[in-house]
């Protein structure tokens, strides 16, 4: 199996191999601030429900897929009761952000690949257009549960206990 240069990301998906740049830095920057945003009261119960493990940037291992990195995913405990060294089952949350050049990559091959394996929920976040989308798959498709943008509040399956702040996704504009 060919190594991926330093500047590139490796995941394999259903057998096939891909590479991608690794994330800008502001890239990870959106990642990490949702994260944060979320890992308070949904990971670690502070000002929330809790009753999920959200990581991000999580190696993910499936059967014919040892290497599936979604910017950010989120299982609830009641079905992943403790977090083991290497997670093997399927996130029921999974976020991705869209940058330019991994943009066709994830909506095109990650989307339904999220799907196949039984992700209930998918947020694409594009901190470029200031947009997130948000899915819930049923019957096996996505079904789009809304779009939100630039500075709304919202409240967005599966963590609708809480209001987000959309405008601290995005990078100022004097950044």
């Amino acid at each position: 199996m060919e190594i991926p240069s330093p500047n590139e990301r490796r995941e394999v998906l259903d057998g096939v191999v891909y590479t991608q740049p690794h994330p800008w830095p502001a890239h990870m920057r959106t990642a990490t601030v949702l994260g944060g945003h979320l890992s308070s009261p949904f990971d670690s119960g502070w000002r929330g429900p809790g009753g999920w493990w959200i990581l991000v940037g999580p190696g993910i291992a499936l059967p014919d897929s040892p290497e599936v990195v979604p910017d950010l995913a989120g299982w609830r405990r009641e079905r992943l009761p403790r977090l083991p060294d290497d997670v093997t089952i399927s996130p029921d949350w999974v976020c991705e952000i869209l940058a330019p050049n991994t943009r066709n990559y994830d909506q095109r091959i990650k989307k339904p690949f999220y799907a196949k394996h039984g992700v209930t929920w998918l947020w694409l976040v594009d901190p470029e257009a200031h947009v997130l989308t948000a899915h819930r798959l049923r019957n096996g498709r996505w079904h789009e549960l809304g779009t939100w943008g630039d500075d709304d509040c919202v409240r967005i399956e599966p963590f609708d206990a809480i209001e987000l702040p959309l405008s601290d996704l995005w990078l100022p504009a004097d950044a």
